[in-house]
């Protein structure tokens, strides 16, 4: 299984990006627990980020054929961008949404997703386990 981790706007700042709400943990130090779980399990991943929406859009359409899953932590761009949901629902890709906090307890902005209707599904709130909650949902995708 080859599972695509795309990461949007300013998570290449986490680990120094109020950490109250993101905790202290870089995104290379995720991708790292990541590929150890992925090796143990046997998935293939390929982690990529991006502060540029039309790049996320164009990695989303690269994926066909490509990448059975994708793990789409979109930040920002999850309660603004139509242009990510549309490529999603364009390229039939099952794509799981995570966030790191839990969307749905902050501020009324971002509680919305746009993306959240063209998902298969969405894990939200557990901080770095999110994404390990991500490959394990990926794997698991089509019944295991």
């Amino acid at each position: 299984m080859k599972i695509l981790f795309l990461n949007g706007p300013n998570l290449n700042l986490l680990g120094q990006r109020e950490p109250e709400v993101y905790g202290r943990t870089t995104l290379s130090e995720i991708e790292a627990a990541v590929r150890k779980r992925a090796a143990k399990i046997g998935a293939t991943i390929e982690f990529r980020q991006s502060n540029q929406e039309g790049e996320l859009v164009s990695w989303i359409q690269e994926t066909k054929g490509q990448f059975d899953v994708i793990v789409l932590n979109a930040a920002a761009y999850t309660h603004t961008s139509v242009a990510l949901r549309d490529a999603i629902a364009a390229v039939g890709i099952p794509t799981i949404e995570i966030h790191l906090s839990n969307v749905h307890a902050r501020e009324e902005f971002r509680q919305k997703s746009l993306i959240a209707p063209v998902c298969t599904g969405q894990i939200v709130g557990f901080g770095v386990n999110s994404y390990l909650l991500g490959l394990e949902a990926a794997v698991n995708i089509n019944g295991g």
